[in-house]
């Protein structure tokens, strides 16, 4: 904005100064004309050789030249001073006008010096008026804001209020707490059904059926003729594999009091395992829509039949739901936690189940 209105102003002193050179000029050329004039009529009066030398300046081609010198007249006279009068007028306002000119000249630079500053004082005005507006919008963007917040805090501290209040006047409901029966453990020897608890997957563990398929197979070993021990895997049943280890040998056997030689096949121990992963149903299934439990249970006596239930550490919110199923039913239960990475074992040197 600044820059237009300095070029609008540079523009406006230039034809002002054309206009004074012209004028200049024109005074110039006058000046030039008359100080001719009168010196060509000076040399005619003063000089009458030079006027026969260049008869062509003061004298027509067919006028005549006379043998005798001729002195100017009066008029002529007259007409060469007020020509004279009027060259030095014209001289002396010439260099009035210069001296004009100059003076003017040095005054517009000082003007233009001037209006420069003030233009740029402007500019910097303008500038800070800007950046103070932006400033003010923002404060306005802030102060919009924060009355906003303001008013959404206002409107949910009312809402709490009236929650408050109704809560007040409202009758405190009554919480009932479920628990279970203070646990006392038991070691378990009548009927017992294994499950496994993984992924929250339930499934029964047939550890009965695999310990008579393992059995079985002890007859093909104590047919063969190599002792020591040895492994082999039978299944699956109901998608579970059992690979065991048992020790043979042959000796001295002492039964009924009796004393022979005899061949002793014992069972080292055994890994259950499912086929694949994961495996089982949902435990909110079962617990809902399933009837794997109700058919595992069907004809069972629950006070001679205990449910044991390997769990791994993911399951343990889903055995106590579990747990509370099997006791509204009237069956103990039997945890046996076993870490993530652990199959079920078992063996000889093994423990009995503590039902709960």
């Amino acid at each position: 904005m600044s820059r237009r209105k300095r070029a609008t102003l540079e523009l406006g002193h230039d034809a002002f100064l054309d206009i004074v050179a012209n004028l200049v000029g024109i005074l110039i050329i006058l000046v030039v004309v008359l100080g001719t004039q009168t010196q060509r009529i000076t040399r005619a009066l003063t000089s009458p050789d030079e006027v026969a030398q260049n008869p062509g300046e003061l004298v027509q081609p067919d006028a005549v030249i006379p043998n005798t010198p001729t002195l100017a007249t009066e008029s002529q006279i007259s007409e060469l001073a007020q020509t004279a009068m009027q060259a030095a007028a014209a001289q002396r306002e010439s260099n009035r006008l210069e001296k004009m000119i100059v003076r003017y000249d040095a005054e517009l630079e000082v003007a233009k010096r001037e209006r420069g500053a003030l233009l740029d004082l402007l500019t910097l005005a303008e500038e800070a008026w800007a950046e103070k507006q932006k400033s003010l919008d923002e404060q306005k963007v802030r102060a919009a804001k924060l009355g906003s917040e303001m008013q959404e805090v206002s409107s949910q501290l009312a809402e709490l209020a009236g929650t408050k209040e109704r809560l007040e006047n409202q009758e405190s409901p009554v919480v009932a707490v479920e628990h279970l029966p203070t646990p006392m453990a038991k070691t378990v020897f009548g009927d017992e059904i294994h499950l496994r608890l993984k992924n929250n997957r339930l499934s029964v563990v047939p550890i009965e059926p695999l310990l008579e398929a393992i059995k079985e197979d002890f007859g093909r070993v104590i047919r063969g003729s190599r002792n020591g021990r040895s492994s082999s895997a039978v299944g699956p049943i109901r998608g579970y594999v059992a690979h065991y280890a048992m020790d043979k040998s042959t000796g001295r056997i002492t039964q009924s009091g009796k004393t022979g030689m005899g061949t002793r096949v014992q069972l080292a121990g055994m890994v259950i395992e499912p086929l694949e992963e994961p495996h089982g149903q949902p435990i909110d299934q079962v617990l809902t829509t399933s009837r794997l439990l109700d058919v595992e249970l069907a004809g069972r006596d629950p006070s001679k039949t205990t449910i044991t239930v390997w769990v791994y550490p993911e399951s343990f919110a889903s055995f106590r739901s579990l747990k509370e199923h099997l006791y509204r039913r009237g069956f103990a239960t039997a945890a046996r936690p076993l870490p993530a990475d652990r199959a079920i074992t078992g063996g000889p040197s093994g423990s009995r189940s503590q039902a709960q």
